[in-house]
């Protein structure tokens, strides 16, 4: 592959959002068209990079695997290109869920991390369907539901929150901060 590379950033070893917060800061010394190779290891790392293009204009270019290392390429947006980057709105927090759990509310609740993640540890009768598949999975949830998205921190979460709701989804909530701080009960695979 024939690229010509402007910044190369690390983030192996670093698990969402870290990638996309040193990549954010990276970003901004590039100029417009120029590319970054980000190579990580989170192999989350490519469903949030892809997510973050999309909503922010920038170019996802592609991912080439190395070993264990993830080489992600993203192209500069320019002005006319560039999105005014937001969150989800719609934000609940772990003791609001925490309340509408027990208070046996009917809820979906949709853990959107990569299936490692999930199996070590997810919220009892939590649907799981990766950020990275959700664009082609949307069919398998209820437009009509109440939809509260759970990942590790609320980073990724928000990125899909923000898909579903591109998609029609009206009650849709991102949980924060998401499963590094649930206290609650958890189900193993």
């Amino acid at each position: 592959m024939e690229l010509t590379v402007n910044s190369i950033l690390d983030a192996k070893g670093l698990a969402c959002p870290m990638p996309i917060v040193k990549k954010k800061k990276e970003m901004s010394s590039l100029e417009p068209g120029q590319v970054m190779e980000i190579q990580a290891t989170d192999k989350g790392s490519t469903a949030d990079l892809k997510a973050w293009a999309e909503s922010t204009g920038n170019q996802y270019l592609g991912t080439v695997e190395d070993g264990e290392i993830l080489k992600h390429y993203l192209r500069k947006a320019s002005s006319d290109e560039e999105k005014t980057e937001y969150n989800h709105p719609h934000v609940v927090s772990l003791d609001d869920l925490t309340k509408k759990i027990e208070g046996d509310e009917k809820i979906t609740i949709l853990d959107v991390r990569e299936s490692a993640e999930y199996a070590f540890g997810h919220i009892p009768g939590a649907v799981h369907l990766p950020l990275g598949e959700l664009e082609h999975r949307f069919e398998e949830i209820d437009k009509n539901d109440d939809i509260h998205v759970v990942c590790r921190t609320g980073s990724r979460s928000d990125l899909a929150a923000q898909k579903l709701a591109e998609k029609g989804f009206e009650n849709v909530k991102n949980v924060v901060p998401g499963m590094k701080e649930w206290t609650g009960p958890k189900n193993k695979n």
